[in-house]
């Protein structure tokens, strides 16, 4: 009985499977189906764009020859016109004199006879008539604007839709998924000059086993791509040295409290910013796969390290990151230090004041955890406090969703949620940092966990119970 219990079973585990096969198979023929008419559509618009770019150029030189018969017409006419004039008055003149002369032999009188013909002579003499050319300066002909499309048209005739070249071959050996990125190289069967650039699809899932097509896991797509390897980041930023305070001591993703005061680290940053030179110059070949998070300075154009080392002075002891969140869910972890007495973890706009402290603000939003004298857990913003009866967490996470107004703080290891906050950002936001008398070590480039996607879809991103609107931006 228990052997024909499991043979059933694995015929229904087998038949689920194919049934899940099944499934997948149908989505994806009906996503087929739906990028079949998507893209139908698509060429249709190109393909009257190209006509009607072929159409305007054809206007645009028939006008060009048109204006040029016009004015060879005008050249001709005004020629011809010249030479009419000057026949018609040598004309006039000679029909004048021949009038005269007509009189003058009917004249009885010898010496007016004699008079009237010297005058007669001398007159023709210099008579216009006789100094006239009687052949047309300027010739009727004018087949040398004529055209014959004949070669065009057999030209147009053969238009025909562009050769599809082969498919580009996946380069494995190239191929590198490592500290959360993905880097795709590939090659061309052949040698195709025609090439002009090459177009990147992808998709994230978070499902193991054989790709699914589902509605809201759409294809992305990265256009343009000039070489033939791309790679997939997450959201990569680091500390921004520039931006903190004198008694931070700041590296690419670790920073500490210095209480000397942050001496003998001027020469330190400046090398940073030299090396940093170079990193933005590859992150920008490579581009990154996500909306793009803009490197920057916290006053929106380059810092050098001596004009912003006071970026923040008093008691706000903090930095920011070097990127700007303007589109996307974004999610980074940060994790304090053994012994670390103070620190905050948040978001703000780029206006924050060098004394301003986060949370404190209208245009900041964090959690702070204070471990000096006495514990506390709180979330912060504009200058109120929601206390937290969560444990804290050896590793925050932060997701950022831009677009729909969140920013939550989660257990990094269980996912749990500790708090969110929402609003409607009106500006970039910044990740932004506190520490004293410790240090934070920051780890980015992550993907969005599911679990927290799980979570906000399912809560509207709202946070569920632990959610609590502090205030709202202005």
């Amino acid at each position: 009985m228990d052997s024909q219990r499991e043979a059933l079973q694995r015929i229904i585990t087998t038949l689920a499977n194919k049934d899940d096969e099944i499934q997948n198979f149908i989505e994806t023929l009906n996503h087929t189906l739906k990028n079949v008419q998507v893209n139908t559509t698509k060429v249709m618009i190109d393909l009257e764009e190209e006509f009607g770019a072929l159409q305007a150029t054809l206007d645009e030189m028939k006008a060009s020859m048109v204006n040029k018969i016009k004015q060879e017409q005008a050249y001709k006419s005004q020629e011809l016109q010249n030479q009419l004039t000057i026949c018609t008055n040598a004309l006039e003149s000679s029909e004048e004199l021949l009038d005269y002369a007509n009189r003058t032999l009917s004249t009885n009188d010898p010496e007016a006879f004699a008079k009237a013909a010297k005058q007669i002579k001398d007159r023709v003499t210099m008579a216009p008539a006789f100094r006239l050319s009687l052949k047309p300066k300027i010739s009727d002909n004018m087949t040398h604007l004529m055209v014959d499309f004949f070669r065009e048209k057999q030209m147009l005739r053969s238009l025909k839709f562009l050769p599809v070249p082969r498919a580009p071959e996946i380069d494995l050996v190239d191929c590198l998924v490592a500290d959360n990125c993905v880097t795709v190289a590939w090659r061309m069967p052949e040698a195709d000059d025609k090439i002009d650039h090459y177009i990147l699809e992808y998709r994230k899932t978070n499902y193991e086993g054989p790709p699914r097509v589902k509605e809201e896991r759409n294809w992305d797509i990265i256009d343009n791509i000039k070489d033939t390897e791309y790679t997939l980041t997450g959201f990569n930023f680091s500390f921004d040295g520039t931006t903190s305070h004198q008694n931070l001591k700041v590296d690419d993703f670790s920073v500490e409290w210095d209480s000397s005061g942050g001496k003998g680290q001027e020469s330190k940053i400046k090398g940073k910013e030299n090396k940093g030179s170079g990193q933005i110059s590859l992150r920008k070949n490579k581009m990154s796969g996500t909306p793009s998070p803009k490197r920057t300075s916290v006053s929106g154009r380059p810092a050098s390290a001596r004009s912003n080392r006071d970026r923040f002075t008093g008691e706000s002891y903090t930095v920011l990151g070097d990127a700007l969140i303007e589109s996307g869910q974004h999610y980074w972890e940060v994790k304090s230090q053994k012994d670390c007495k103070s620190y905050s973890v948040g978001v703000s706009y780029r206006n924050l004041g060098k004394f301003d402290q986060l949370g404190k603000t209208v245009t900041s939003w964090c959690v702070h955890i204070n471990n000096w004298l006495q514990t506390s857990f709180a979330a912060k913003h504009n200058n109120k406090a929601k206390f937290m009866d969560a444990q804290v967490p050896d590793k925050i996470g932060v997701y950022c969703d831009y677009d729909g107004g969140h920013v939550s703080f989660y257990n990094a290891d269980t996912k749990q949620l500790l708090h969110t906050f929402k609003t409607k950002f009106t500006q970039p936001v910044i990740p932004a940092f506190m520490v004293w008398c410790g240090g934070l070590n920051l780890y980015t480039g992550l993907q969005v966990p599911s679990a927290i996607k799980s979570l906000q879809k399912g809560d509207g991103g709202l946070g569920g119970s632990e959610n609590s609107l502090i205030g709202l931006a202005q």
